[in-house]
């Protein structure tokens, strides 16, 4: 028992470590990057919500591409170091990138990397059990965030010193490291018994675990890029020097509150939990389109927050539970998959209505999905009846 939890441990700590290093070099890009696609490489929305929601659906495929293959190979390691690696390279070719189509190929390269999500997902719920799970992922989304808020403040410390394209260099550095800091601080052993899953037979797999896939690929059609909530902040008035702070709050409440979230997870169950989370976003679109003043625009910002923290972990935590244990990277990745293909759409046609119907217009089509969503959450059956030892 005492060696489990000691690998539990070195695990979840070095995932952390490594997310919040990786995180840090990526919001130094990711502060100003509709900033950077919108004023300096020329981009509309439409063309914004693109590539966003482009990068949204290769972070899905990848993930089950990873899954699937991580599951037949019996191997985890080699797509988490790798995928950190990619993100570290596109930084790189971000800096050089002189148009936005140039720009596509290093998006491509760094959400390819997200291929890392799904295999390091599995490790984490294998070495939990249902009583701690959420709360190891609320940890690892914690310290996503906190790199998040370090990078952010970088950013906005040596943006108007150094520039885009210095900024984005420096950004590959904390990346490379927790390239490194995955690849030689963990010890992958062997999976045993792992069966191979076989994709897209929803009639193989549990209705609960079907339902949840349908209604969060409608909640994600409706969930669009933040890129969306930074360019609408610039659009009511704040300027572009104070744009990357709302995305500093974003983050803050993000980071203060994914382990909270993940630990009343644990103790009051999953879906609760999601309930709270989708409302969390039904109140940023709203607060969005009343728009009364600069407080509304910032209270969205810390509802996004606060809605990042609840969604993610706990979200991991129960796909990991509905998706049989045996297949259990697959049944991430495949969860991934069905959410980012929705995202694709999502963004693009958030930018189509804000080009052609008016900024508000996105927001709207959001309340209907999270209403549909929250509806369907209702009919998902959470088994709170296993032991504290399953896994």
């Amino acid at each position: 028992m005492q060696s489990q939890q000691n690998e539990e441990k070195k695990i979840v700590s070095t995932f952390s470590f490594a997310s919040f290093l990786h995180d840090m070099g990526s919001d130094m890009v990711y502060a100003v990057w509709p900033l950077f696609l919108t004023n300096v490489l020329g981009a509309n929305m439409a063309v914004l919500g693109f590539i966003d929601g482009l990068g949204d659906a290769l972070v899905s495929i990848s993930q089950a591409i990873s899954g699937y293959i991580s599951d037949r190979i019996r191997r985890r390691k080699i797509f988490i170091w790798t995928g950190y690696l990619f993100g570290a390279l596109a930084k790189v070719g971000y800096a050089f990138t002189t148009s936005w189509p140039w720009i596509i190929p290093f998006r491509v390269l760094d959400r390819a990397g997200k291929m890392r999500g799904s295999p390091r997902d599995a490790m984490i719920a294998d070495v939990s059990t249902r009583d701690d799970r959420a709360k190891n992922f609320g940890i690892l989304r914690a310290m996503d965030n906190l790199g998040a808020v370090f990078g952010i403040v970088i950013a906005i410390a040596l943006i108007n010193w150094i520039g885009y394209r210095e900024l984005f260099l420096l950004a590959a550095i904390p990346s490379l490291l927790g390239t490194a800091l995955v690849f030689f601080a963990i010890k992958e052993k062997p999976l045993e018994h792992i069966t191979l899953y076989k994709g897209f037979a929803f009639k193989d797999i549990d209705k609960n675990f079907r339902l949840f896939i349908v209604l969060s690929a409608i909640f994600s059609l409706g969930s669009f890029s933040y890129s969306f909530l930074l360019i609408y902040a610039q659009k009511s008035g704040f300027s572009v020097g104070f744009v990357p702070v709302l995305y500093l709050i974003f983050n803050a409440f993000a980071f203060i509150s994914s382990l909270p979230f993940g630990r009343l997870a644990d103790h009051i169950g999953r879906k609760p939990v999601l309930f709270v989370s989708f409302i969390l976003w039904a109140l940023v679109s709203f607060a969005l389109i009343a728009r009364q003043s600069y407080w509304f625009v910032i209270a969205a910002f810390m509802l996004y927050g606060l809605h990042k923290g609840a969604l993610e972990p706990v979200q991991k935590a129960f796909v990991s539970e509905l998706a049989p244990s045996e297949y259990r990277s697959s049944g991430l990745g495949t969860f991934q998959l069905v959410t980012g293909l929705a995202a694709l759409p999502a963004s693009f046609l958030a930018g189509i209505l804000w080009d052609s119907v008016s900024i508000a217009s996105p927001f709207y089509f959001s309340l209907a999905a999270s209403a549909l969503a929250i509806l369907l959450l209702c009919f998902v059956k959470e088994d709170r009846s296993r032991t504290v030892l399953e896994r």
